[in-house]
This record gives structure tokens, C-alpha cells and sequence, in this order.
């Protein structure tokens, strides 16, 4: 069972356009505790009507997400796994992003330290030394010990869960589910409706839309104050997170399906109309909706979504057709290991949080000097992420 005509080869372009997103990604984290900087550096304020290149660092996730679904599934199933197999990777890969989102968003705010018994900041180390036991690619073939060292980072994550309190007494909830939540319903979503389409690009541009129409119905008073029809008013953010995924698999789709011969200038052509369709619908649908990453609008999943694609165009054009490539090995550590490259910031401030170390100097916590610091902190994590990789230190959902 195969559903695309898709390379076994690595796809340059894809890991360039992962790596960069990474790193832009640590660096606005850290801008946004800055003061006096440009609006256009921080999150637009949710009713603003308006969008900065900071919004479309968390699409850019969603979209290369959506990206490499398809590559994924049919390299799973060119090595023979079947189709159990396959849905038993995408529902742990799913549990794994909600679990560390769930537990990343609680560490954040809202817990009372006094009553859990230790400062939260170890509580972090301890949920980080869990993930490392649980998700770590490790180099031995000894079954016995991997289970165990998996099963004891397990048995972290219970007794976290246990001792944790929030402020008004309360054991551990999801409140929200955390960036990595998030991508993790994305990409749950998205793999649904590629296995249900069998990858045709017409019908999941066509849910796209249904993912557009859910999110409306959502908003609608009528749903959203309606107990038996209330869960699709939770869950249309999901929806229009979807749709972002759902645009980078069909840009994938469009690129290196070669099920049908065409030529590259087709390829960049027919990727150039799905561009230029997503910024039509969103002028269209702007009226209706405002441009939100805070309520997660149409308008801004479509706009997004068409930027990523432009940006991606250039990135395959500039790397796997011209050739230049050598810029893009600064990257390839952190677009080889995400996952860890995601948490090392939060690994660096429970640690120095821990010790009583303040890292970020006085003089560069607010205007220029903070966005050199901003810079400097993530390139410093990419550095770390090199040097971890070196040590055959690496995660994987």
C-alpha cells in the first residue's frame, strides 16, 4: 500500500526550512521578554486585525509538520510496516507531543510551590529528565535495559503529575495544550485525512476548507453557548491548526509527487496557484474574520500558510535546484533533533532558576541590547544542539 510516488532521498530544503524555523523560534521566545522593542518584533495584540513575522513562526511549524506526513508515511511503508503498525506510530507520536505539551504549560504559571513541595524549577529538571529517559534515541541493543531506563522516566512523569498543585489546591490539568500539544492534534488530524484520501491533493485542498467551515461554525453564538454542540467551539482551533498542516502537505504533494511527469516549471507553477488561491480566500474570508494568532483565524491559518509556501519555494529553488548549499550546515543539527533543540531553552532557565543564576545582563533587557542578547542566546542554543548531537545525544517521538 503506497499513496504518492515520493523520494526515499532527503529533502534539503525541508531541513534548511525546519532548522531556520527552530532558530527564529528560540529567538523570539527570548525577544518576548524584552521591553521596548518595534512592535512588528513581538505577538500582535489579539484583536489588533493585524500580523508580524512573529505570528507565523508557530505556522511554520504546522506547515513543515504537514510537509513531511506524507514523506514519512510512505518511507514507513516502503520499509514494510503495516498498516497497524503505521497507526500505532502516529497515535504514541500524538500522545508524545500531548503529554509534553501538558506538562511544559503547567510548569509555566499557575502552581503553587508550597504545596507541591519542592520549587517548581526542579519540578522541571525532573519532567526533562524524563523525556530524556523516555524518548532518547539510544545506541545499544540491550532491550532490557532501554525498557527499563524508559519505565523509570515514566514513573518521573506519574509521581510529577502526583505532586503537583495548583494554586487553588488542585492536581495537574490541561488547561491548554501547549505549542507542542497543538502540532500534536495537527498531526494527528492531518494524518487521518491523508490515509483517508489516499494523499489526492484535490480532496485535501478541499479539507482545507472543511477545516475553514468548522472554525466558522465554531464561532458561531449559537454553537458556542449550546451544551450539545459546545465541543465544536472547543476544538475549531484544532481545526484551523489543521488547515496549516494540511497546506504544507499539499505544497509537499504538488513538489515531489511524481506520480504524474510534469516538469519542475510546472511544479513551482502549480505551487505559485495554491499560494495565490490561500491569499485570495484569506482577503476574501478578512471581512468575517479578523487576522489572529491569539483566536487562531482563518485569515491568519491562510495567509500563514501562503507565506510558508513562498518561503519554502525559495529555500527548494536557492538548495536543491541551484545547488547552494553550504550555508544551510549551520542548521542541520537542530533540523536533525527538534525535539531537543525545542527544550534546551527551558532546560538552560530551570537550571540557572535552580541555582539562583540570572543569565540575561540588566543592560539587555530592554531595546536593542535585548535583541542582540535575543540573537546571541539562539545561536548559543544552536551551538549546544551541536555539541549534543556530537555526543549522540538525540530525541525522536
Amino acid at each position: 500500500m503506497r499513496y504518492n510516488q515520493l523520494s526515499n532521498e532527503r529533502i534539503l530544503s525541508i531541513d534548511a526550512f525546519r532548522g531556520i524555523t527552530i532558530l527564529v523560534m528560540v529567538f523570539v521566545n527570548e525577544l518576548a521578554g524584552i521591553d521596548d522593542i518595534p512592535a512588528w518584533m513581538k505577538h500582535m495584540p489579539r484583536d489588533a486585525d493585524a500580523m508580524s513575522f512573529v505570528d507565523v513562526v508557530f505556522p511554520a511549524f504546522l506547515f513543515i509538520v504537514g510537509m513531511s506526513i506524507p514523506i514519512a508515511i510512505n518511507q514507513r511503508l516502503k520499509r514494510g510496516a503495516s498498516f497497524i503498525q503505521l497507526q500505532q506510530h502516529i497515535l504514541f507520536r500524538t500522545l508524545g507531543l500531548l503529554v509534553l505539551g501538558f506538562f511544559m504549560v503547567n510548569a509555566e504559571g499557575g502552581y503553587d510551590e508550597s504545596a507541591m513541595g519542592i520549587p517548581i524549577s526542579l519540578w522541571s529538571i525532573l519532567f526533562f529528565a524524563a523525556v530524556l529517559l523516555i524518548w532518547q534515541v539510544y545506541r545499544t541493543s540491550n532491550k532490557i535495559l532501554i525498557y527499563s531506563l524508559r519505565a523509570i522516566g515514566f514513573i518521573i512523569l506519574i509521581v510529577l503529575a502526583f505532586i503537583y498543585r495548583r494554586e487553588d489546591g488542585q492536581h495537574i490539568t490541561p488547561r491548554w495544550w501547549g505549542i507542542l500539544g497543538l502540532i500534536g492534534w495537527a498531526y494527528l488530524y492531518s494524518c487521518i485525512f491523508y490515509q483517508l484520501f489516499s494523499g489526492n491533493k484535490y480532496l485535501l485542498t478541499l479539507m482545507v476548507g472543511v477545516c475553514v467551515a468548522f472554525y466558522a461554525i465554531g464561532k458561531m453564538p449559537a454553537v458556542e453557548h449550546s451544551d450539545s454542540w459546545k465541543w465544536i467551539a472547543w476544538r475549531k482551533g484544532d481545526a484551523a491548526h489543521t488547515s496549516i498542516a494540511l497546506c504544507g502537505m499539499i505544497v509537499t504533494l504538488l513538489f515531489f509527487d511524481k506520480a504524474k511527469a510534469t516538469t519542475e516549471r510546472m511544479r513551482f507553477l502549480s505551487v505559485l496557484g495554491f499560494t495565490g488561491l490561500l491569499f485570495i480566500a484569506g482577503y476574501l474570508l478578512r471581512p468575517y474574520f479578523k487576522i489572529s494568532k491569539i483566536y487562531a483565524t482563518p485569515t491568519w491559518c491562510l495567509y500563514s500558510a501562503a507565506f510558508c509556501a513562498i518561503i519554502f519555494s525559495f529555500l527548494y529553488w536557492l538548495i536543491d535546484k541551484k545547488k547552494v548549499q553550504g550555508w544551510t550546515n549551520f542548521f542541520k543539527p537542530a533540523a536533525s533533533n527538534p525535539l531537543l533543540t525545542y527544550i534546551i531553552p527551558d532546560i538552560i532557565y530551570s537550571l540557572t532558576g535552580l541555582l539562583g543564576i540570572v543569565i540575561v545582563p540588566y543592560f539587555c533587557r530592554s531595546g536593542w541590547p535585548g535583541m542582540v542578547w535575543s540573537a546571541f542566546f539562539a545561536v548559543a542554543v544552536m551551538g549546544i544542539v551541536i555539541l549534543l548531537n556530537k555526543l549522540k545525544l538525540r530525541l525522536q517521538l
